[in-house]
């Protein structure tokens, strides 16, 4: 786009030289020449300055292209000379919202709609608006006041079926999906939304058919190709679902986290005799404890293994067999000759539900630390218990807060229902705010005394191991300590939300991938009580006849 000098006087335009140009851009627009469009644009700005059609149509040719401070400008300009134009009121909530800032999006769409009441993209924008700030009851009223004023928006209809999904109404938002496929045959984000309500419905086979048309309506949708994996593996068919699975790294944030080390990406059939080949953790810390049995595996293979791990993990990896190198995660790497994501291990080595290694324990707790720490519990009589009862909140990641809500156990509820269990429990909770409100409430929620909270002293996961390594039994919500305590061997009891995680499979209480591990499974999403009655009575039948 031509950039033009201030110091450059302004050509007088006669009003009709100035409204055939402005017909010429609109045509250039309308066409996609949209560097022609905005040439013609800047052309009449230079003429007028103040040239309001000029100045919005600029504005909203760099909202489309993503220039957001440069939208701004453009439409703030023209809201001096109109203030009350709602298309352009409209797409400053759209720059404000690319820009993170969906609060003053939101009002710049209440402007919007004041100006024009009857305009449903600025009802649909501004429910987008607050599905980001987490208001999805208020946006679920924005999207269903679109499709009134506009019954064939499709968008809308799609969003609308988000918004009731997230809301646990899987059953409603599938109408919604074929409402706006139907007026859009070959929508993909509908296709793929689909998908994902009738996987939490566990209806795998449909979700998979979903999915499939999803990825022939646009064949690089690579969340629609790993969203397929995820179903393929919650139903057990890790054969064709590991190799989808391998579409995660055209997804964000695990995009921006490959590295190119210029090495070639083990993939099973090479031969590692001799060879060293570094494992890269990541995603989740959890991940990391799971997938990293597979050392012993490629040592067995005549591998040298250089283990690449982020801090917490470093001094409880340690005890990992087939591991002659570990490597804080930034730290510089020593030569090596292959590489492997950790998570991709399972598809390197064809691994099948019969042919999981390892199941545990192959991890194992400093037997200093858990000396030291079995002198701080003391002496005790009764079964004693690790509780985790939430995932630490990470305010930076959203795309994960609806997994927080569906797994995360209400302290109050855990206590109520497990009072009566003739247990010590003691915490194991990390992460905020979790970790803050059980030290300013235990006393009220445990008032015959018998919980301890031993979290303050856990400085990583060695630190965890050894105190695990002191319990009877840890129940836990879907989160890294339980990943801890199923490698270590430690009976697990893991509280698994409706909405499971694909490692954990359906319809079983057991799991291939540990051995100690004992699943209680919610019946309907959210309900708790239910999983915890169960939890107790098992907790007292414990207590009569320890293992």
């Amino acid at each position: 786009m031509r950039q033009l000098s201030d110091s450059m006087t302004p050509t007088p335009l006669t009003p009709s030289a100035l409204a055939a140009a402005l017909q010429q851009a609109v045509a250039h627009h309308k066409a996609g020449e949209l560097d022609t469009a905005q040439r013609i644009y800047q052309d009449i700005l230079h003429a007028d300055p103040a040239h309001f059609d000029a100045l919005q149509l600029l504005g909203a040719i760099a909202v489309q292209e993503g220039r957001w401070g440069e939208a701004l400008d453009f439409l703030s300009r023209a809201l001096r000379v109109n203030p009350a134009h709602a298309a352009v009121h409209s797409n400053v909530g759209n720059a404000l919202k690319a820009l993170g800032r969906s609060h003053e999006a939101v009002a710049s769409y209440d402007l919007a709609i004041r100006f024009k009441p009857d305009y449903a993209e600025a009802f649909y924008n501004r429910a987008n608006a607050l599905t980001a700030l987490g208001q999805t009851a208020d946006a679920l009223r924005d999207y269903q006041k679109a499709i009134d004023l506009k019954p064939d928006y499709a968008a809308a209809h799609c969003n609308l079926g988000l918004a009731l999904q997230e809301l646990k109404r899987p059953h409603e938002a599938i109408r919604s999906y074929d409402t706006a496929i139907a007026l859009r045959p070959g929508y993909a984000q509908a296709y793929f939304n689909r998908g994902n309500a009738l996987k939490v419905l566990r209806r795998l086979d449909e979700a998979c058919a979903s999915y499939d048309l999803a990825i022939r309506a646009k064949p690089d949708f690579a969340a629609a190709y790993c969203n397929k994996s995820y179903a393929l593996l919650l139903g057990g068919d890790l054969r064709q679902g590991w190799p989808l699975y391998e579409w995660r790294w055209q997804l964000e944030p695990m995009r921006s986290s490959l590295r190119d080390f210029g090495r070639p990406l083990w993939t099973g059939a090479e031969d590692l005799r001799g060879k060293t080949i570094l494992l890269e953790a990541e995603q989740g810390l959890g991940d990391s404890i799971q997938f990293c049995r597979y050392t012993q595996l490629l040592a067995d293979r005549g591998a040298q293994v250089v283990l690449e791990l982020p801090k917490a993990l470093l001094g409880l990896l340690s005890t990992l067999a087939g591991v002659p190198l570990i490597v804080e995660r930034g730290q510089p790497l020593p030569p090596f000759d292959y590489r492997c994501p950790l998570l991709s291990l399972p598809l390197a080595f064809g691994t099948q539900l019969h042919s999981i290694p390892c199941a545990g324990p192959y991890l194992f707790a400093d037997p200093v630390k858990t000396r030291y720490r079995r002198e701080k519990i003391g002496s005790r009589h009764r079964l004693k218990v690790g509780l985790v009862w939430s995932g630490g909140h990470r305010p930076d990641q959203p795309a994960v807060w609806a997994i927080d809500a569906s797994r995360n156990v209400p302290v109050d509820l855990l206590a109520q229902c497990l009072h009566t269990a003739d247990a010590d429990f003691f915490s194991l909770q990390k992460g905020e705010p979790a970790e803050s409100d059980i030290r300013q409430r235990a006393q009220g929620l445990w008032p015959r005394g018998n919980f301890y909270n031993f979290a303050d002293a856990l400085h990583d996961f060695a630190d965890t191991a050894a105190l695990i390594a002191n319990m009877d039994v840890v129940l836990t919500v879907d989160t890294s300590t339980a990943h801890v305590a199923a490698a270590l061997g430690k009976p697990t009891w893991i509280l698994n939300r409706y909405d499971t995680c694909w490692r954990w499979l359906l319809d079983r209480d057991d799991s291939p991938w540990y051995r100690s591990v004992t699943l209680y499974r919610q019946a309907q999403d959210l309900d708790w009580a239910p999983v915890l009655r169960r939890v107790a009575h098992d907790l007292s039948r414990f207590v009569a006849s320890p293992t």
